[in-house]
């Protein structure tokens, strides 16, 4: 392939020709500005022309263009340039003749025009001595809306090679971002997906679930990538070779990010980020993203917050690590250290602030829980694996409309409804955050009015998404989170929803069984209203196994008593006498408790089938 040498080339010989057609066949390391040999080869050349040279090089590190000017200028050829809010991918290279590597107004406003990842101009002095100044876009705005430039240099060559181009570039193009928050917000965001398949066949859904991750985000993917690998990176979590080639390919396909199918520490982050020039996200940073677009209540908000600062305290950064490899020690000493930590302490301050709030919230919330726990009313709370069709469950049993869509995490704050049985039985269902497999413990916190819902619950109803091929490792998942919060124990009757999906599967005799697993439970499509009705009587049966038949003569003075059996539904038979109030009720163990003072009778727990259970005295 031969290789176009731009600009003019009147009077130029032909081996001069061959040298500069030469130089597409050098390669930069990605994290260096340039080299100690394409300063050579350009420097020798300007002097031997007399003219300006400059280079286009690609992130990557590869030569892109080489260009020949007069003794002042040099003609650039264009560059596709991504955005306005992001650089073009392409640094410039290019000498002085005179020796003067001060940035000319040409060369600031090809910077400008053509966003450049870096514009640079290298020199010799009188002592053969190479010199260098680059400019760059510092990522804000000047006071007439123009993007502010800085220039740096003249330095020696040494410290011109110790620039790490690739975090001068991360950092440059996340204060762009920042800068014009508003629009990157609404813009396009294009993403690759990464992980590691350690052999335990399940890197190929996880992966999938990753995507709908991304996608519920907003985010479109545009690749993926899996390694073979047991044992993740210390310094890349990936292997470095599939790292240079997710570079490659972020390059090709101009995507924003990178996102890892596992949590990464905050040095494999910015190791990654330095190495490809992209934003790099963890499965942790992308949860705690949508989390933050869910988030509706104060406390589910601030729950959200204090999650996030806790994840970016440890991954602050700035220009200031880029630039400070310039030197180090006496001379090298200035306010970003400081900056820096001035940041640490703000979000070490909000942490502090945002806890006490959350403390407070959630007096008030125990507050309530207190209030509802007198109502009698027990509690009916629905768990699941995310997007398994909690939240349209609720609304098919209630009536409610809450927020429901095919997405994950649809539903992050708890929302609570009124429900009545057929035998007029009330309670109180609750809709709740759906769980996922490899949910970081940092971000446990972050479900706290969730997990006190479930906590508190008399009946949990486990949402399986029954025409998943990952169900079994689903309920798996849930019931994990389940038995950290110490939860596992509590009365759970298992729906497998979506049955619809299934077709002609769900009709056969073994389908049931094979879900089941001699778990109890019920097949129901909450989208067509299939199988609720035989769902509502099995609630209603948990509830009878645990309710007892009791016998009481209630004096007069204990009115607020039997106000309490009828809110709960409770009274079968009333009959006023000369000595006080005789009913029967059917009672919970905390009203069994409160009415124990007043049985008349043997009482009895609700018989199912018609035989008696045990008596309220405990006796068989």
């Amino acid at each position: 392939m031969k290789h176009i040498v731009h600009g003019d080339l009147t009077n130029v010989k032909g081996v001069i020709v061959k040298k500069l057609e030469a130089i597409y066949e050098m390669q930069v390391p990605r994290t260096q500005l340039t080299t100690v040999e394409l300063d050579e080869v350009l420097l020798d050349l300007t002097a031997e022309l007399g003219r300006e040279i400059a280079v286009y090089l690609s992130r990557r590190g590869r030569v892109l263009a080489v260009s020949v000017g007069d003794t002042a200028t040099v003609d650039l050829p264009e560059v596709k340039s991504r955005t306005s809010l992001r650089l073009s991918g392409v640094r410039c290279i290019h000498t002085h003749p005179s020796g003067d590597t001060a940035l000319s107004d040409p060369d600031l406003s090809s910077l400008r025009r053509l966003w450049f990842d870096v514009m640079a101009a290298i020199g010799r002095d009188e002592t053969g001595a190479v010199y260098g100044t680059f400019g760059f876009f510092t990522g804000a705005k000047r006071a007439d809306g123009a993007p502010e430039l800085s220039v740096v240099g003249p330095i020696t060559e040494v410290q011109f090679l110790k620039i790490h181009l690739g975090a001068l570039v991360l950092s440059i193009n996340k204060r762009l971002a920042a800068v014009e928050g508003h629009v990157t917000a609404q813009a396009h965001e294009t993403a690759i997906l990464a992980g590691l398949d350690r052999g335990d066949g399940r890197a190929d859904t996880s992966m999938e679930e990753l995507a709908r991750l991304a996608a519920t985000a907003g985010a479109e993917v545009v690749g993926t990538c899996v390694q073979r690998k047991e044992t993740p990176d210390a310094a890349y979590f990936l292997g470095r070779g599939k790292m240079h080639d997710i570079a490659m390919a972020a390059q090709e396909s101009d995507a924003t990010m990178l996102i890892l199918d596992d949590e990464i520490t905050p040095s494999q982050q910015r190791n990654l980020e330095n190495a490809i020039g992209i934003k790099v996200l963890d499965r942790t940073a992308l949860i705690l993203d949508i989390f933050a677009q869910r988030a509706r209540t104060r406390e589910g908000k601030l729950q959200v917050e204090l999650a996030q600062l806790r994840y970016h305290l440890p991954r602050l950064g700035g220009l200031g690590f880029v630039l400070s490899r310039l030197g180090g020690g006496i001379g090298a000493r200035g306010p970003g250290e400081s900056k820096l930590e001035l940041d640490r302490r703000r979000i070490r301050t909000r942490i502090h602030v945002v806890e006490q709030q959350i403390a407070q919230v959630r007096k008030n919330r125990a507050l309530h829980q207190r209030r509802r726990k007198h109502s009698t009313l027990p509690l009916v709370a629905l768990v699941g694996y995310t997007n398994a069709g909690k939240s349209t469950l609720l609304n098919r049993l209630t009536g409610a409309d809450a927020f429901a869509e095919d997405k994950l995490f649809a539903t992050l704050d708890p929302l609570t409804r009124h429900l009545e049985l057929a035998d007029g039985q009330e309670l109180l269902l609750t809709d709740t955050v759906g769980f996922i497999q490899k949910l970081p413990h940092t971000l446990v916190p972050a479900f706290q009015a969730t997990l006190e819902e479930v906590q508190e619950a008399d009946l949990l109803l486990h949402i399986v998404d029954a025409a998943s091929p990952e169900a079994e490792a689903q309920i798996a998942s849930v019931t994990e989170v389940l038995r950290e919060i110490h939860a596992e124990a509590k009365p759970t009757l298992f729906v497998f929803n979506k049955v619809d999906r299934l077709g002609d599967a769900a009709e056969a005799p073994t389908a049931f069984a094979s879900l089941l697993h001699d778990r109890e439970g019920v097949l129901v499509s909450a989208r067509t209203g299939r199988g609720t009705e035989q769902l509502l009587e099995k609630i209603g049966a948990c509830f009878a196994r645990q309710r007892q038949v009791v016998e009481l003569l209630l004096p007069f003075s204990a009115g607020a008593l039997l106000s309490r059996l009828h809110a709960a539904s409770a009274v079968r038979q009333e009959e006023y006498t000369a000595q006080g109030v005789r009913v029967t009720a059917a009672v919970d163990a905390t009203l069994a408790e409160d009415c124990r003072p007043y049985v008349a009778l043997d009482a009895h727990r609700v018989p199912e089938g018609g035989s008696e259970g045990a008596a309220m005295d405990g006796t068989d």
